[in-house]
């Protein structure tokens, strides 16, 4: 989504470098291409106009004049006043009163309610809880239909409701039948409209007040741009929202909206929907995100998702393996699935720092059919084969080709990583494996 801002404030960040000393003359030319690169990428002008002046206040002074490496403290400066802006640090769902506890989902229609509604309570079952999904748009019987299913998918419980039903009666027993049968956190989903209007507004009020929400998070689509900063300061006087989840920042929008509204609403954004299934649902940290438009990576990002996907005792009886060098095709199988649930790879690669900055590898893309490819051809050959992969002859190859629908040369070259990947783990096996760290394995 940052793409084409990143590649501006990356050659913004360039020619300051390229000053042996900065003058405030040199300063004042790159803060003015960095307030056009904002304001292109739709960021909200008041917000682009309070951001320049919190640059220049600190870019003219000691702490950059003064410095022996004047560029990369400008750089350091826009991080952490793009930080400060987003809203400093992560701020989480509130979750606080007797249980069950109520979050409800508000926004316009088509901003993705219903689906981030299955999103949160994947998320919110990995921390323990007990979700149950709440249909309370009786207005669109699609949506009451969407989140059964969604709920089905996922094995969460959905409160049976139906279009004959007013959205206040539905919550207050929904939350009734919530405590009866031990569900702790109730996820509303609220009906929304093609505008904002008093109707919807009376209407969630109504529910607010019948339910007293721990949270009431605005699903905003990211792709609106300014007009998702719009809608969220209308909810926000209406109902005083907790905070926001921008929908769709996986798209190829500008983005200026992620970046907008904490200043503009005072409100956080606590999440970001990154992709269309129930797990791509990502927490919102100001700093990675302004560390990402930066072109700096994401590797806290990478860690979590790696430690959320990767079995402790896989990695355990896998690190053992590896210092015996016994790792398997079959093992090799197993921790390219590993990486592939961790999302889209040329995701993964951009969170590395230094992907934004290189030209070269910045449009790398990879194959990602490859690792299907390679978890197929693996899956066809036999047990034996697996375990010792030096028994593949020439026609065992044209066997295994022949039931993963690949080519000979597809064996060859899988066989030839596969060889690389041993070489490796023997050279570092002799170094006292010290350049494998758990978890971070060689693929």
């Amino acid at each position: 989504m940052f793409d084409n801002l990143t590649d501006k404030l990356t050659s913004v960040f360039k020619k300051l470098k390229g000053h042996g000393k900065l003058t405030e003359k040199n300063i004042e030319e790159g803060l003015k291409e960095i307030r056009i690169a904002l304001l292109e990428a739709d960021v909200h002008y008041k917000v682009v106009k309070k951001l320049i002046a919190d640059i220049k206040e600190r870019a003219v002074g000691r702490e950059v004049m003064a410095s022996l490496t004047p560029g990369q403290q400008v750089v350091k400066i826009v991080n952490d006043e793009l930080t400060q802006l987003m809203g400093s640090s992560y701020e989480d769902l509130r979750l606080s009163g007797s249980h069950p506890v109520s979050v409800m989902l508000v926004g316009l229609q088509g901003s993705g309610k219903t689906t981030t509604a299955g999103k949160l309570s994947v998320l919110l079952r990995k921390r323990g809880k007990k979700p149950y999904l709440v249909p309370a748009d009786v207005y669109r019987p699609a949506a009451i239909d969407q989140l059964i299913k969604i709920g089905g998918q996922l094995a969460v419980p959905v409160f049976p409701s139906n279009v004959e039903m007013n959205p206040v009666q539905i919550c207050r027993e929904a939350r009734a039948a919530a405590h009866q049968e031990g569900y702790d956190t109730l996820l509303i989903d609220t009906a929304g409209r093609l505008h904002v209007d008093d109707e919807l507004m009376a209407e969630l009020s109504h529910i607010k007040e019948a339910v007293q929400p721990s949270d009431i998070l605005l699903v905003a689509d990211a792709m609106t741009g300014q007009d998702a900063v719009n809608i969220a300061k209308s909810f926000d006087e209406a109902l005083d929202i907790g905070g926001v989840i921008l929908t769709k920042m996986d798209g190829d929008a500008r983005g200026g909206a992620a970046i907008s509204i904490k200043s503009i609403t005072g409100k956080p954004i606590k999440f970001i929907g990154v992709g269309e299934k129930l797990s791509e649902l990502e927490t919102f940290h100001p700093d990675r995100m302004s560390s990402k438009i930066l072109g700096m990576g994401d590797v806290l990002t990478i860690i979590e998702k790696a430690q959320s996907m990767i079995d402790h005792e896989e990695a355990v009886e896998l690190e053992k393996k590896l210092r015996k060098s016994q790792f398997t095709l079959d093992d090799f199988r197993n921790q390219m699935a590993q990486i592939r649930k961790m999302g889209s790879l040329n995701d993964l690669l951009k969170m590395m720092p230094g992907i934004g900055n290189n030209k070269h590898l910045k449009n790398f893309k990879l194959d990602e059919k490859e690792f299907v490819r390679a978890e197929a051809i693996i899956s066809s050959m036999t047990f034996q084969e697996r375990r010792q992969h030096t028994i593949i002859n020439g026609q065992r190859r044209k066997r295994i080709a022949r039931g993963s629908g690949a080519t000979v040369q597809d064996i060859n070259r899988l066989l030839k990583n596969y060889t690389q990947v041993m070489k490796m783990i023997k050279k570092y096996n002799k170094g006292g494996m010290r350049g494998i760290s758990r978890g971070m394995l060689p693929i």
